[in-house]
């Protein structure tokens, strides 16, 4: 996977403007773009695309204050069709227009070239079981919120605040299934988002085929299949964030399994009143790599 990850940071310095073909880098390593992009981000901290943005903005910088060239040509050269948008972009990275960069040379924000490497040798403790579910019947309360790479996304906690507790009591009483508890799910999330793209969280449990469902609440299908499940339990919500790392970085790597296309689902078992201790469950959905 690391042999594939630096092919991929080989492959965009040298796609300049053009599109990185993430897909052949993964075919050429054996595995699937869907699980390439997901490491990627995993262990960078940022999708493929935002990386791609940020080193030609950087290389970019360069010719903005130094070259004759004027700005049209340049735009082009990065991939942009204009200069409005490969302003946009640069000022996204830069925080600065093209035309002040032209005239004071910067300050500019630099993006160094990534390299991975495997640093860890398993010192995290990974509680991991494999198991194939059939269908999963999901249900809850559903919302359309923004994507937030790094942090608390604020806007799930806002929806989590809104539902009273009655209705935690109530949904926690009708889940009847595997993956237990109160479930947090992240759904409908395109690869590689941009921060702010819009995906599908359902704060819910996981119910039978036959249990009834109130008409109040929101329904997921899940496609049956095999899942790695990792429990996680200590101080939250590091535990819970130091297990998510440890996969990409110590799991993936050294076992037989990727990613495959699914919802991100986090099963809260226990915790403590002030939430500042829990014992929770991280449902990846997985296949044979």
């Amino acid at each position: 996977m690391f042999a594939a990850l630096n092919h991929l940071v080989d492959a965009v310095e040298e796609a300049a403007a053009e599109q990185v073909d993430v897909a052949r880098v993964a075919a050429e390593h054996g595995t699937t773009e869907h699980h390439l992009r997901r490491m990627f981000s995993s262990l960078a901290g940022m999708p493929v695309s935002e990386y791609v943005r940020r080193r030609r903005m950087m290389l970019a910088a360069a010719d903005v204050a130094e070259s004759a060239d004027d700005l049209l040509t340049l735009a082009v050269r990065y991939g942009y069709g204009s200069t409005e948008a490969f302003g946009r972009a640069f000022r996204a990275v830069h925080g600065l227009g093209l035309s002040d960069a032209r005239r004071a040379g910067g300050p500019f924000r630099g993006q160094q070239q990534l390299r991975f490497r495997l640093t860890v040798e398993g010192n995290t403790p990974m509680h991991v079981r494999l198991i194939e579910r059939p269908d999963l019947r999901l249900v809850g309360h559903a919302a359309r919120v923004p994507l937030v790479h790094e942090g608390i996304n604020p806007h799930i906690q806002e929806h989590i605040a809104a539902i009273p507790t009655e209705e935690h009591l109530r949904l926690k009483e009708s889940g009847n299934t595997s993956p237990a508890g109160i479930l947090q799910i992240s759904d409908e999330l395109e690869q590689d988002s941009p921060e702010g793209t819009e995906l599908t969280y359902l704060h819910g449990v996981a119910v039978t085929a036959g249990t009834p469902v109130p008409q109040d609440l929101d329904v997921l299908f899940v496609a049956a299949g095999s899942w790695a499940v990792f429990t996680t339990q200590g101080p939250h919500p590091r535990a819970l964030q130091e297990a998510y790392a440890a996969t990409a970085s110590e799991w993936f790597p050294s076992n037989p399994w990727r990613l495959r296309p699914g919802p991100s689902i986090v099963a809260v078992l226990e915790h403590d009143e002030d939430f500042t201790s829990a014992t929770c469950e991280i449902w990846m959905p997985v296949e044979r790599a």
